[in-house]
């Protein structure tokens, strides 16, 4: 899984004439499925998501405060390009969850996100539409995720769900991000 983080002042999504979702101060994120994701990639990006640390604290000290902190929106777009290849100048998508499965893949992503972080504060797009997506970064600040491989030996899983359960350690190094 691979998203695109962005700190937005607002952001909204409109499909034709219609405007579908939009939100104030938040996380705008552009989400790509891979066909190979899984629970814990939802549980990687989910916990990553609401622990990055990009926003300022109330004395406007940086890097300290995350979304989950401040109680702020967030604006979920899938975007399969994300999964994309180049072979040569061409694109090539085959990376990308079909989108008969990716498309529950994703709602189920945001129905746990919604319960992480409050439904009333979780908007969306369109899944499969041609979206226009009006950002207004804040910074700017982009920052890319992507959650780590996926492997069958007991060991590494065993290492990779010891990291998913770990909390972020605070830090007093204000341009660290955990």
């Amino acid at each position: 899984m691979r998203a695109v983080v962005q700190r937005v002042t607002s952001a909204a999504v409109t499909v034709g004439a219609e405007q579908v979702s939009s939100i104030g101060k938040g996380l705008c994120v552009l989400l790509g499925i891979s066909r190979d994701d899984t629970q814990r990639d939802i549980d990687f990006m989910i916990r990553k998501l609401l622990n990055l640390r990009i926003f300022e604290d109330d004395s406007g000290k940086m890097w300290t405060r995350s979304i989950s902190d401040r109680g702020l929106e967030i604006l979920c777009i899938s975007q399969f390009t994300l999964q994309c290849i180049l072979k040569g100048n061409k694109p090539d998508f085959h990376l990308a969850m079909p989108a008969d499965k990716a498309e529950p893949f994703y709602r189920d992503f945001l129905e746990q996100l919604c319960k992480a972080h409050g439904a009333h504060l979780v908007k969306d797009g369109r899944f499969g539409a041609r979206m226009q997506v009006h950002i207004q970064n804040d910074g700017p600040v982009t920052i890319e995720l992507q959650s780590p491989p996926s492997s069958n030996d007991p060991k590494e899983v065993a290492q990779l769900d010891k990291q998913l359960q770990r909390r972020p350690k605070e830090t007093s190094n204000p341009g660290r991000l955990a």
